[in-house]
């Protein structure tokens, strides 16, 4: 929806007006329709608009109410908006737009910190308040919109996304070793709070932090995963009929809350179908979107077969992009550049173009993302389930990319560490609340993995063009539903059994039956050609040989055989190198890398 920043100052000084709108400039590709500042005392905050929800000037942002002495920036979409308005009417609030940002602002003024309990949706906001001189800041539950800071003894900055905290500039942009140790050992991911650069921090999902006037910070915790069974036993039939009637509610939801038209993002997979039969009964046209690519060495490179199937079958207004190669290597560095977070997965550059491309068409879509973590569709788990051992061994053996001595090969031992990523993996796995070993599996990947993978991709890649993307998979009563559920049920029929059950009739059976597909970008997986010449060219390059990050030994053994070194997803260990250093180049050095 939306890009926020801002700056407290905590020594009692004045913020900087110039950082912060060299920060809410650098976020203008989310929200391309309107800009906006607001300062008091100590804070400042900056703004840019996607207008979805309430599109009349009432609803711009920083939205200052002078009457609660409350000042909000907010990124996201809370979909049950509409029924806490009513609450907060029937409290006695009175209301001068129609939006959900708004509703924020009466609802902290009602039930303070814990009005984030009562949220429906994805968010990340900041609330000043006037009297107290507090600051306020949240994230909503599974992290599906992102919140970054950098915080010093003088002052804390926040953004939508690192780029615009390095905008603001005086960012500590060394490398932090334990998160290096963990973006290589979790394809990409580095779990909440640590980034890459030791100066910026994220607010974990489902954390709120208040900084009050006295100095003091607070930080909590306000929503946990229980993955326990329930006490009265529950049929298979009642799960799926459970199953539907919560992802139906949430569907809803999604699409509901919204003043312009919403589309779905339909790979041909069972997850994206199921929402377009879902919602298409209830819209008057429905638009839907697919990309595919060139085929490499013969990998077939779209999934327009059942795509084509679905929207056919819907008679959905139906897009369909095929995107040559040259384009895809081409336009490489653009999507790294927006890249909040170096992101190895090989759809992330197709999210980028196929965002370009849907935002000419809509300003919002539902995407399937989310499913395949909550009702178990990774070919991973029942491999997992099989592994006998501990719970990090069984973990690791089907999910590390690569083992911490491979680790201590590949880096130069100014990064060595201990094998810090198999602690906290291990941590996280021992934690209470969940029943049997793939509970907490499910729950470790739900609640903490996927949110620095498959959802921050979505959000970024999406809104780089101003395009909102909702994922209805990760409705918080969907998900808390899913993680009561026996984890044979979730497996049952090759994974993802209650949305295949829920399916059954309501969208084409060879979608439902069909063997699981992974988004295909062959000239990405397949390192050859122009694509390992670049590769090549920027793990060689000047600035890689300073940053002297890996052992030259080991860049050499990817290099000498590109296509034979892959992780225990099937992932690309030389890309996974090259795009870490290209990242930096383009987003901290600031080469121009075409």
């Amino acid at each position: 929806m939306c890009g926020i920043c801002g700056e407290l100052r905590l020594d009692g000084g004045s913020p900087d007006m110039e950082a912060v709108r060299r920060m809410t400039e650098r976020l203008a590709l989310r929200g391309p329709d309107h800009e906006g500042y607001y300062s008091e005392g100590s804070l400042a905050f900056g703004h840019r608009r996607l207008s979805i929800i309430d599109l009349s000037a009432h609803a711009d942002q920083p939205m200052v109410d002078e009457a609660l002495k409350l000042a909000l920036v907010f990124n996201g979409t809370i979909y049950n908006y509409r029924e806490l308005r009513v609450e907060l009417i029937d409290m006695g609030y009175e209301f001068f737009s129609t939006g959900d940002s708004e509703v924020i602002i009466k609802a902290y003024h009602a039930w303070g910190e814990n009005c984030v309990q009562r949220f429906y949706g994805m968010f990340a906001f900041a609330i000043w308040d006037m009297r107290e001189k507090s600051l306020f800041l949240a994230r909503d539950r599974l992290g599906i919109k992102p919140l970054y800071h950098t915080l010093d003894n003088d002052r804390l900055r926040f953004a939508s996304t690192p780029q615009a905290l390095l905008a603001g500039g005086e960012v500590d942009t060394s490398l932090d070793p334990i998160a290096l140790h963990q973006h290589f050992t979790l394809h990409g991911v580095v779990p909440a709070p640590r980034t890459i650069l030791k100066g910026i921090r994220k607010l974990p999902p489902a954390h709120t932090m208040k900084f009050l006037a006295s100095g003091e910070v607070v930080q909590r915790c306000y929503w946990h995963l229980d993955a326990t069974r329930p006490e009265q036993a529950v049929s298979e039939q009642d799960w799926i009929a459970a199953t539907r009637t919560v992802l139906q509610r949430a569907v809803e939801r999604h699409r509901l809350a919204s003043d312009v038209p919403v589309g779905i993002l339909l790979s041909g997979g069972l997850d994206s179908s199921l929402l377009v039969g879902l919602l298409a009964d209830h819209v008057d046209e429905l638009n839907t979107f697919s990309i595919g690519f060139e085929e490499v060495a013969g990998e077939v490179a779209d999934e327009f077969e059942y795509s084509d199937l679905v929207a056919e079958a819907f008679k959905t207004r139906h897009h369909k992009f095929a995107v040559p190669n040259s384009e895809m290597l081409k336009r490489l560095p653009d999507a790294i550049r927006e890249m909040s977070e170096p992101m190895a997965s090989y759809d992330v550059t197709a999210f980028y173009l196929l965002g370009e491309r849907v935002s000419r068409e809509v300003k919002v879509v539902l995407a399937g993302q989310g499913a395949d973590e909550v009702f178990g569709g990774y070919f991973w788990y029942p491999r997992m389930d099989e592994e006998r051992g501990t719970p990090l061994e069984r973990f690791s053996r089907h999910y590390f990319d690569r083992d911490h001595e491979e680790y201590l090969e590949m880096m130069a031992d100014e990064y060595s560490v201990q094998d810090v990523t198999g602690a906290w993996v291990s941590e996280q796995l021992e934690k209470e609340g969940a029943d049997e070993f793939l509970d907490r599996v499910f729950r470790l990947d739900v609640t903490r993995l996927m949110v620095d993978d498959p959802v921050k991709r979505v959000d970024n890649m999406t809104m780089a063009w101003g395009l909102e993307a909702r994922v209805p998979f990760l409705d918080h009563e969907l998900v808390e539903l899913a993680a009561k559920m026996p984890p044979s049920l979730k497996l049952k029929e090759g994974g993802k059994f209650p949305l295949k059950a829920v399916a059954r009739g309501l969208i084409p059976d060879a979608v439902i039956d069909r063997a699981k597909g992974y988004f295909p970008v062959p000239a990405l997986k397949r390192v050859r050609g122009d694509f390992l010449e670049k590769i090549t060219g920027i793990l060689n390059s000047d600035a890689c040989l300073k940053r002297g990050l890996y052992r030259r030994s080991y860049v050499e053994k990817l290099l000498a055989d590109p296509e034979s070194h892959l992780t225990r997803i099937q992932g690309s260990k030389l890309w996974h190198l090259a795009l870490l250093e290209w990242w930096l180049q383009v987003n901290v050095d600031k080469k121009a890398i075409s």
